[in-house]
């Protein structure tokens, strides 16, 4: 087992290697800086789109007939299986001038390229599945008997949710946020085609090894990871901890 994870955790070695004098920008002064914020912000503005809207969607599928809820849980599984370059392209396609949609986004002045808003909305299409298939199982664990009898009580149901079911399944809703944030965060293949500028982390790293070479990406790098890891680590290990005291 030592040698497995040893193996595994090798690659981190990689920041440690010898490649020059690291330089925080690029060729272009303030790029990275620049970048950092507009991951950061734009992927907390993605995650709440899909908190807000995948909630609903993954109570519904938690809470649903056999028979809808593998329809539409197909429907939610071929968004996370398209390949990040093809989401990308079809996104550009799709919302482009080229449609009746993106052609009268562009009259009304919404651009749908190269845009905060393209951005964001890229990181959307790209997370929102696995929020909604991890909250699903969160929510879908929850014993409906409790919700049953809160009801029949006297709650109505947002107070059930509220009361009952959501305490119960916050910690597998926490892990679906962080899938979702590790997933938004990191995307590069659909962002890349939809949303070159402004530039986050994953496409200014690859800008940066093109122009000046890893130099300047290791600094970035590393920001990069110690936004992307710690939630979804922290989360891990508080569920095993409740397993583990359970």
């Amino acid at each position: 087992m030592f040698v497995f994870v040893l193996a595994l955790l090798y690659p981190l070695s990689g920041l440690g290697a010898r490649v020059g004098r690291w330089q925080w920008d690029g060729i272009i002064p303030g790029s990275t800086a620049t970048a950092v914020w507009n991951s950061l912000s734009l992927t907390a503005i993605a995650l709440a789109v899909d908190v807000a809207v995948g909630t609903p969607v993954a109570y519904y599928l938690a809470r649903s007939g056999c028979r809808d809820r593998i329809v539409w849980e197909a429907a939610v599984l071929l968004s996370v299986l398209m390949p990040p370059l093809a989401l990308g392209i079809l996104l550009s396609l799709a919302f482009g001038p080229q449609t009746a949609l993106g052609a009268w986004l562009l009259r009304v002045g919404i651009p749908t390229s190269n845009s905060p808003l393209a951005f964001a909305t890229t990181q959307v299409y790209a997370s929102i599945g696995y929020y909604i298939l991890a909250a699903r199982a969160a929510l879908a664990a929850v014993p409906r008997e409790l919700e049953q009898v809160a009801a029949l009580l006297g709650s109505t149901p947002l107070q059930v949710f509220w009361r009952v079911t959501f305490p119960l399944a916050k910690l597998g809703l926490a892990a679906a946020v962080s899938i979702a944030w590790v997933r938004a965060l990191g995307e590069f293949g659909a962002v890349v085609v939809t949303a070159y500028y402004p530039s986050g982390m994953p496409v200014q790293i690859w800008i940066n090894l093109q122009d000046a070479g890893m130099p300047a990406v290791l600094p970035l790098l590393i920001v990069f990871l110690l936004t992307a890891l710690p939630l979804p680590w922290l989360i891990h290990l508080l569920a095993q901890r409740r397993n583990v005291s359970a």
